[in-house]
């Protein structure tokens, strides 16, 4: 059975109309996968000679002790940017199929995701480099308990982006044992690293984390099983019906109207409640910056880009769907008497007022770390508005990936929000404030640096009308490509 699932795998990737773009993408992906194997290859068979001789470090202990940091760091890449599996099942419950080898197949094809198996061109070269220093059998014991807590966040993964009470708990728990790693309250690697240890130690401990796969895996496959069928998980959720009138925008026409259709949106669909969350996290992220958590993170080049990143949060994260949001009525919206500069005037309306918001809440950086500091997000939020709002609505003209609202699926995770064009848009958007600083920086001040940044927001500012007729322009003539892409299913 599960040959034909491969075979229908398959046939969907090479029938489907954007079989061109996802073959373009699978090969620069595949690319990417070769170099980071490679470095991952490299790092397993060095890094046992650095921590020996460079360090004077016993490299198992070594790693086993910061070996949690890294579990964690891949369990939160493994949210933002692993997809979860997707099978077309509708055709398939009418059929003599069970629903648990529906179930199994989906799940199997996390087993091989590359998120699972870069990991072992690290480990697999390590453990050998450590049976050739005479580590003994043992080592591969470690091994094989290293790679099953791999593919325990592998299942975790599955049921912190499919159930929230798993989801929140996690990241209470996470967040609370780093601010008590930080705050040298608790060590947690205490507690994991003689765990660790004694996965080599002893030929016992390597079980409980096979026992972990097992037990994660059945809660997922549980959870699927449960859903498989169309008056649970194939059914649109209804809610109570809610009237919200917004009529204090009606004084600005047909502008108001998109906007409180926005605003609306905003509030009462998942995924875009997950984004506007998204984008609440990235206000912090100037925290490596200006902490000095981050020695490299010091120079005035990135303490510009922190500024752009911690007002542009929901501007980056909103916008580059931008028009993607309404592809579900996007076909009949485009059938009525809309002008599309109202339509693009909401939107960037829209993220203005997220940027101020943003800009707003971010004075606690003037409190914690001086006037200074302020002023470079201040200087940032003032790009964004004049410069990067355009640019950001001018990529989503080519980004043509429809949006489920029911889903809170990754704000990063939609593989078409990335191509050449949007790419290249990322060139003015991060780097031109980073270079006009430091060319004020380094030739006349620290002051210079922000006047021209602030300069550059200005004059998009003064000429958004111009920019607005642009990309205007250019959403009509991608207006017939984005209806066709948002009409495909497969």
């Amino acid at each position: 059975m599960f040959k034909h699932f491969i075979k229908l795998e398959w046939k969907a990737f090479f029938r489907s109309a954007s079989f061109t773009a996802n073959l373009a993408i699978k090969i620069v992906m595949g690319f990417m996968a070769i170099y980071f194997m490679t470095i991952f290859i490299g790092a397993g068979i060095l890094i046992f000679k650095i921590l020996k001789e460079e360090l004077h470090l016993e490299p198992l202990i070594t790693i086993n002790k910061y070996l949690i940091y890294y579990l964690v760091f891949d369990l939160v890449i493994r949210y933002f940017f692993q997809k979860m599996p997707v099978t077309n099942i509708k055709p398939l419950l009418n059929l003599p199929i069970t629903r648990s080898v529906i179930v199994h197949f989906s799940l199997g094809k996390t087993v091989i995701s590359f998120f699972n198996i870069l990991h072992a061109f690290f480990f697999i070269p390590f453990t050998l480099v450590l049976l050739s220093h005479g580590y003994g059998f043992h080592a591969i014991l470690w091994s094989l308990g290293v790679m099953a807590l791999i593919y325990t966040n592998n299942f975790i993964n599955v049921l912190i982006n499919n159930k929230d009470i798993v989801f929140y708990p996690l990241l209470a728990i996470v967040v609370s044992l780093g601010l008590a790693q930080y705050y040298h309250v608790f060590d947690i690697t205490s507690y994991t690293q003689p765990f660790l240890q004694g996965m080599y130690k002893t030929e016992y401990l390597f079980l409980i984390p096979i026992l972990l796969v097992a037990v994660t895996y059945y809660f997922s496959f549980d959870y699927f099983k449960k859903n498989l069928n169309l008056d649970t998980g194939l059914a649109k959720k209804s809610d109570e019906a809610k009237t919200e009138n917004f009529t204090w925008l009606n004084q600005f026409g047909t502008l108001g109207t998109f906007l409180k259709n926005d605003i609306k949106l905003l509030k009462r669909n998942k995924r875009s409640r997950t984004t506007v969350i998204m984008s609440f996290l990235f206000i912090f992220y100037g925290l490596l910056f200006y902490s000095g958590a981050i020695e490299v993170y010091e120079g005035p080049m990135w303490q510009v880009f922190a500024g752009i990143f911690v007002t542009g949060g929901f501007m980056f994260t909103f916008g580059q769907f931008i028009p993607s949001w309404d592809s579900s009525y996007y076909q009949l919206m485009m059938s009525q008497n809309i002008q599309y500069r109202d339509y693009i005037s909401s939107k960037w309306w829209l993220m203005v007022i997220g940027t101020v918001i943003a800009t707003i809440i971010a004075s606690f950086y003037w409190v914690f770390f001086g006037w200074q500091i302020y002023i470079l997000i201040v200087v940032g939020a003032i790009y964004n508005i004049g410069v990067n709002s355009h640019l950001v609505m001018l990529g989503g003209a080519f980004v043509k990936t429809p949006i489920d609202l029911t889903m809170a699926k990754k704000a990063f995770g939609d593989k078409q929000a990335f191509n050449f064009k949007t790419v290249i848009m990322l060139i003015p958007k991060l780097l031109v404030p980073m270079l006009l600083y430091s060319l004020g920086y380094y030739l006349f001040s620290a002051n210079i640096g922000y006047l021209f940044v602030a300069l550059a927001g200005i004059l998009g500012f003064a000429f958004r009308n111009m920019v607005f007729a642009k990309i205007e322009k250019i959403y009509k003539s991608e207006k017939y490509e984005t209806i066709a892409a948002y009409k495909q299913k497969n």
